[in-house]
């Protein structure tokens, strides 16, 4: 299979902190190089659930950004490699996680699931109704990003020794 990284910004921004995937996504698109860039692809999954499967199985190289229910500090990241995240998905703060915990099992199931697989979440402060990120997020989307930057190009850099 060819090496494929796939970066995928979950969560729905119509609530608030819960959107902080899809934002630190954005946010990443701003500060990616473009050389780098080019180099992967960058979805905005939001809250498509299933939908991402074709994303997730094509992917060597899975990289998630999302709010994550993990009982720290509002605005706190943390990461999570690859069997970690299945044991995280199980305490869902959205829906949408419901849909992409059933992903990475199908995936899983068919034998498709990608080698590399990391997590970068926050801890949400707010996840009532509403537009935009709390006071609070601002600073911890720019820090997932900034973290993502630095993941994808250690990928790259792994990737590119193998060739040789």
């Amino acid at each position: 299979m060819a090496k494929k990284i796939i970066v995928l910004g979950l969560g729905n921004i119509l609530n608030r902190d819960e959107g902080a995937g899809v934002y630190a996504l954005k946010e990443l698109e701003k500060i990616l190089p473009e050389k780098i860039k080019s180099e992967m692809e960058l979805v905005d999954g939001g809250v498509l659930g299933m939908e991402l499967l074709p994303y997730v199985e094509q992917a060597s190289h899975l990289l998630i950004l999302d709010a994550v229910d993990s009982g720290a500090q509002p605005g706190e990241v943390r990461e999570y490699a690859k069997d970690e995240i299945e044991l995280f998905y199980q305490g869902r703060i959205s829906w949408h996680q419901l849909g992409f915990q059933e992903v990475l099992a199908v995936a899983k199931v068919r034998g498709k699931y990608p080698e590399n697989v990391y997590l970068i979440g926050v801890q949400p402060a707010n996840i009532k109704t509403g537009l935009g990120l709390s006071q609070k997020m601002k600073t911890s989307v720019q820090r997932m990003a900034k973290r993502a930057v630095e993941i994808l190009e250690a990928w790259l850099g792994e990737i590119k020794k193998k060739k040789i």
